[in-house]
């Protein structure tokens, strides 16, 4: 299965990546390829541990269903339980880079199955991982003040 890691840089604590993206009920709000997300089942801290997506890859939007497993708020890992992959797994992890930094990477392998042409692949790996990073960004950090 193709591996892929992307990093970014972030203004922002790794505790406020973790709790970013463990809050699935807001990501469609800010993770622009984010279209849906269902917690199908909770873990005993409330977090999400299993979750359905439907995201948008540009040619076609794409069902998931994922496990995740915590080490807050270091990483987040997932599990494939099934949707229109053949195979997904991955993880987040949050490096501090200071009290108000982080680097985010995402780890990701991602099969979407044989019969995906080359362009969709990349698309849907875009979607899923560059897009994340830099709206995960956006999301996070301050904005400037306007100019009156």
């Amino acid at each position: 299965m193709p591996r892929v890691m992307f990093c970014e840089q972030i203004d922002a604590p790794p505790q406020a990546c973790f709790d970013a993206l463990t809050d699935f009920e807001t990501l469609p709000a800010w993770q622009g390829a984010v279209k849906a997300v269902r917690v199908l089942e909770r873990d005993a801290a409330g977090r999400g541990r299993v979750v359905e997506f439907e995201v948008d890859a540009k040619f076609k939007r794409v069902r998931y269903r994922l496990r995740h497993v915590y080490d807050e708020p270091h990483s987040i890992g997932s599990e494939y339980l099934g949707g229109d992959f053949r195979d997904f797994a991955g993880e987040w992890r949050f490096v501090a880079l200071g009290e108000q930094r982080t680097r985010a990477e995402l780890d990701l392998r991602i099969d979407p199955g044989r019969f995906v042409p080359g362009p969709v692949r990349a698309a849907i790996a875009d979607a899923v991982m560059r897009r994340a990073l830099s709206d995960l960004k956006r999301h996070l950090e301050p904005k400037g003040d306007s100019p009156l």
